[in-house]
């Protein structure tokens, strides 16, 4: 990864999220095919949930893809979250950067089917495409807190079903509340992704955003933004490793059952671990 980052920071990352069941495969791959058509290369990464029983993963959603497969314009890489929370497994953003490094113009990254809390992928994504669909029972307000925030397009897919009307009136509503810091209002896109209707309308949304951010300078605020929070999830990342790699497993257990008589408090134990992880660097 070290010698690859100086090849990076070419290819546009477009981040697809939304609620299970929103038609997010579908989506990505319609967008796909557009972009194909304009002769841009694609890299889609999709994220599966693992099992918390089994530790498996289906990996369906490049089987949702298969037309694909004979074109080398276009690379799929599925990965499971492997527990990790947020939307997006721990390898994501890498895994990004190695499309990116690769020369893809676009790289399209679809997260599991995320909650209102779980919105890794803004800090990864230049643009974030937020999917919501009618008649799910996920009302607009009761996901607000989230991924309503991190949008920067709204699509509501499956727009032909009953109750699409109530979902726009209810993110126009929404967007009435506050105004955001780049004074951008998020478009709402409808789409139909299993035929293809609205594709053309969203990839010119994206298009839009991605202007404004150029026009305005704010790609590079953006990104900066985006890295002080990635460098700050890296940093947690590496030291949980070092922490874990000195303490032990047997260590842990021991310590876990000391807490849980009480005789031993955890917050006394972690500064201990920091202090003497602290002292080995040294």
């Amino acid at each position: 990864m070290k010698q690859l980052f100086p090849a990076t920071g070419r290819a546009r990352v477009i981040g697809l999220t939304g609620s299970p069941g929103a038609g997010k495969s579908t989506l990505v791959d319609q967008l796909a095919v557009h972009f194909r058509k304009q002769q841009k290369s694609v890299g889609i990464i999709a994220v599966d949930p693992t099992s918390p029983y089994t530790g498996g993963a289906i990996l369906g959603d490049r089987i949702r893809m298969q037309r694909h497969f004979s074109d080398h314009g276009i690379f799929i890489r599925s990965m499971a979250t492997r527990g990790s929370l947020g939307g997006l497994a721990r390898a994501t953003a890498d895994a990004a950067s190695v499309l990116d490094a690769a020369g893809r113009d676009l790289v399209l990254i679809e997260t599991v089917g995320v909650g209102q809390d779980e919105i890794d992928v803004v800090r990864l994504a230049d643009i974030t495409v937020v999917i919501l669909v009618p008649g799910m029972g996920d009302d607009v307000q009761t996901i607000k807190a989230g991924i309503m925030e991190i949008a920067d397009v709204f699509v509501i897919n499956k727009s032909d079903r009953e109750g699409a009307e109530r979902v726009e009136r209810e993110i126009r509503a929404l967007q009435s509340l506050a105004i955001r810091s780049d004074h951008w209002t998020p478009p709402i896109v409808k789409t139909v992704a299993s035929e293809g209707q609205g594709i053309e309308e969203l990839a010119e949304a994206i298009k839009q955003y991605e202007d404004y951010l150029r026009e305005n300078d704010l790609l590079r605020k953006k990104k900066l933004q985006n890295w002080q929070e990635r460098l700050i999830e890296m940093l947690r990342e590496s030291l949980l490793e070092r922490v874990s790699a000195k303490v032990g497993r047997e260590s842990l257990a021991r310590f876990a059952a000391q807490i849980s008589d009480h005789k031993r408090d955890p917050y006394s134990l972690v500064e201990e671990i920091l202090a003497e992880v602290a002292g080995t660097q040294r």
